[in-house]
């Protein structure tokens, strides 16, 4: 979820819902690698059942990482795919689910975010380019060295988007990934693999979240059932805590700051490509066998425990003296909706509202409050009480010109002590002009330790001349460099929410209306409330619209939030998503269009196509008070749905019977191996050539309830599609579809109710009218939990 900070926030105010993972490492006997056994209990001390896999967010960093070389080609790409998702295997050793999700085509609320992402990563590739040729001419007139330039293609990002070949070949490789354990390795022998590639709609994390609400829904559900999730985004803690599952613990990288990148030119680390010098590359080992191996410590991984978080958040929501039994489960929803408010990835954060500012724990003063005065919570089941929610907006919307004031002077105290800092470090680091520093520094007689070797002989003396050029001039009067000087530029703020009149600067500068057009900021409002009611039905119960987004590149203030309680009735029905190639030409700028089919890509280019306005060679990037481009806000023309598909309908008959089948929607599928109990039930179907979808026996299959349809290929590749790896000798494992309606009841509140005829909630862990828990540890702290039994938490105010 777009919420800058928001985990570090969470992470500090709560610290025990952290757990650094325990991690088996393979072991070497006599040039043979000894794999892991994952069929050994976890040394985490917890067992999971069901791992689920956001799998954008393991792709992203295997085909082009931060912090390493890159893979030089896409087979490599795919090998650092199946290492980490075989790491992370290793950690969590799932015993009954295996769930690998692949962002599909998103509704459109979420694809204004990823055509922002997109075209700034394109505009930023390009910029990078200009600056590298720029420093590289630079440096060689002034006699600096530099490596030749590599001819190699540089790997586009934006492939990682679904209709792509990329991403066809990818869902290809993990068929094969997937026989290839299921046959070969004892720990995923009783596990049930489920893989929704690029061609099934929806995001990654609400496809995964779609199938845990389908799943504890049904009657045979275990509610001691361990679910670890895993993904970076923030948005999965508040998924986590939307399934009411006791037993949710999401696994990702521990964020480790300032991590060294080598410099885009020369290749080294220690600078930037700013700040590089030229100089040559000392030679790495005795015979330079070390020159392409760049030290990088493993990223270690954390556990991010959501049963304490839930404890949290109990002693933090509790509310006593109420006119009705307080309800945690709801109070939880209540705080996720919250959450919305600060930032998400469909709606801009409101001005008055920065999470660093305290934003969250002052929205849950003013919530106890209304909930006290209104007797009720803000939200049920996905629905949202707009009066309450008018309320919370109007006691923010009365403080709002004191935190715009307060942010100002906090920023311009933050200011002061900063310069104040860097002036001390500098007269502390000062000294005599004529002595040497770095390698060749003098050392003080008698020290214990011994001086430093001398690594670059040639990069620290030109430091050395550089720095006596840098003293000399200085003493000369002559300006210093950027990083030197007490005053850094600010950007332009036009706007200055801190002074008299921000309202009215803020609507003229960014919506280009008078503060008196009432109609207008109604409009706004309006949209935004739309947006509040679809992204907590969203969260909750599912896709509400593929159609709808937010059309504005700012939010409404506050204080502007009135007479909203029947601003929104429903949203239109049976909307369904763009096709796959449809979102390729919603998303990508014109530079990413070698990956469209020729006639499409040439709408994004010619000058007489109905639809060239959709992709500016440039754009504005509104810094909207931050200080870094990429914090800022991208003015980019929102796509016209009809306008887009109006001009496809003209392209449409040029696809080739490949292209049709990259653009062509398909379904989760499942995959067992030959020793699973479900099996020899799936080898029946095929063998009954059954056409229409069969249940799935419930106690085969872990309680996993559903229907099965036949794949066209049901039994997967033997060959292996990636030249360095094998070729599977006896592949046993087998597949079949699984239709995204399945099971077909019990997906949304209105379906509960007309099977059942009694209001939906969400099912606790502990339900006496399905079945008997069993205490195990983790459910033992949870029944304290709920008797009141606190455990002593590590609090931070």
């Amino acid at each position: 979820m777009g919420v800058p900070a928001f985990f570090r926030w969470l992470s500090r105010k709560y610290p025990s819902i952290i757990v650094h993972c325990v991690e088996e490492k393979g072991k070497e006997c006599n040039g043979v690698r000894i794999p892991v056994d994952t069929t050994k209990p976890n040394p985490n001390e917890v067992e999971f059942d069901n791992l689920y896999l956001d799998m954008n967010g393991i792709i992203h960093p295997c085909t082009h990482p931060e912090d390493k070389p890159a893979p030089k080609n896409e087979d490599e790409m795919m090998v650092a795919i199946f290492e980490y998702i075989d790491r992370l295997f290793n950690i969590v050793r799932p015993r009954r689910v295996l769930y690998m999700a692949i962002d599909g085509v998103a509704p459109r609320a979420k694809m204004n975010q990823q055509r922002s992402r997109r075209f700034r990563a394109s505009k930023e590739g390009v910029e990078l380019v200009e600056e590298k040729n720029r420093m590289r001419e630079e440096i060689i007139q002034r006699g600096g060295y530099l490596p030749p330039e590599e001819i190699k293609e540089r790997f586009d990002s934006n492939c990682i988007t679904p209709g792509t070949e990329f991403m066809d070949n990818l869902a290809h490789c993990l068929r094969y990934y997937v026989a290839d354990r299921l046959s070969n390795d004892p720990g995923w022998r009783n596990v049930t693999v489920f893989l929704s590639d690029a061609s099934v709609p929806g995001e990654g994390e609400h496809k995964i979240m779609d199938f845990v609400r389908r799943q504890r829904a049904q009657p045979n559900h275990d509610p001691n059932t361990h679910h670890c999730l895993c993904g970076a985004d923030a948005d999965l803690i508040m998924l986590g805590l939307a399934t009411h599952e006791p037993n949710f613990t999401i696994i990702r990288e521990e964020f480790k700051p300032n991590k060294p990148r080598p410099c885009a030119l020369c290749g080294q680390m220690g600078h930037e490509i700013k700040d590089c010098q030229g100089t040559a590359r000392e030679k790495q080992g005795q015979h330079d066998e070390f020159a392409d191996t760049m030290p990088a410590a493993e990223q270690e991984f954390i556990f991010i425990r959501l049963c304490v978080l839930r404890e949290y958040l109990a002693r933090e929501l509790t509310m006593a003296s109420l006119p009705f039994p307080f309800d945690f489960e709801r109070s939880v929803d209540d705080w996720v909706f919250m959450c919305f408010f600060v930032g998400n990835d469909f709606l801009p954060h409101l001005p008055s509202l920065e999470i660093r500012e305290g934003a969250i724990d002052r929205l849950v003063n003013i919530y106890k409050d209304v909930v006290h005065k209104t007797g009720g919570y803000l939200t049920q089941n996905g629905y949202v009480n707009l009066e309450r929610v008018e309320m919370i907006m109007q006691a923010v919307g009365v403080a709002e010109d004191n935190i715009f004031k307060k942010r100002k002077e906090d920023d311009e105290s933050f200011k002061r002590r900063m310069k104040e800092k860097r002036k001390r470090m500098k007269a502390e680091q000062q000294g005599p002009a004529y002595l040497t520093t770095g390698q060749f520094a003098p050392h003080a007689l008698g020290r214990r330790d011994r001086p430093e070797p001398v690594q670059n002989a040639r990069h620290q003396a030109y430091d050395m001349r550089m720095q006596s050029r840098d003293d000399s001039s200085d003493s000369r009067g002559v300006k210093r460099k950027a990083e030197d000087s007490d005053s850094e530029p600010e950007p332009e703020d036009n706007v200055r929410l801190w002074e008299e009149g921000w309202k009215q600067r803020y609507y003229k500068t960014k919506f280009d209306v008078e503060v008196t057009d009432e109609d207008f900021r109604k409009k706004v409002v309006k949209s935004y409330v739309e947006g509040l009611c679809w992204v907590l039905r969203y969260y909750y119960q599912g896709c509400a619209s593929w159609k709808w987004y937010f059309p504005f590149h700012y939010a409404p203030f506050a204080s502007d939030f009135k007479d909203i309680k029947d601003m929104f009735t429903e949203f239109e029905k049976e909307t369904k998503p763009f096709k796959p190639l449809e979102q390729l030409m919603g998303v990508f700028p014109a530079a990413s269009g070698n990956f469209l089919p020729q006639t499409w890509r040439n709408l994004m280019t010619s000058p007489v196509s109905s639809i060239i306005d959709f992709y500016p060679d440039d754009f504005a990037i509104d810094l909207n008070g931050k200080k870094y481009a990429w914090q800022g806000v991208a003015l980019l023309p929102f796509v016209d749905e009809r306008r887009l598909r109006a001009a496809l309908a003209d392209v449409y008959p040029d696809l080739t019977p490949e292209e049709v089948k990259r653009n062509s929607l398909g379904s989760d599928i499942m995959f067992v191996g030959k020793s699973h109990p479900l099996s020899d039930f799936i080898h029946e179907l095929y063998r009954a050539e059954t056409q229409e979808g069969t249940e799935i026996p419930v106690e085969l299959c872990h309680g996993i309830q559903g229907t099965l349809n036949l794949d066209d290929d049901p039994i997967l590749p033997d060959k292996s599609p990636i030249p360095m790896l094998r070729d599977i000798s006896q592949n046993s494992a087998i597949g079949a579809l699984l239709p995204v309606t399945i099971p077909n009841k019990v997906l949304k509140p209105g379906d509960w109710e007309k099977g059942n005829r009694e209001p939906w909630r969400p099912q606790l862990g502990f339900n006496p009218n399905r079945q008997q828990a069993h205490l195990d540890q983790s459910g033992f702290r949870l029944l304290q939990c709920y008797l009141g039994q606190m455990s002593t938490l590590n609090y931070v105010h």
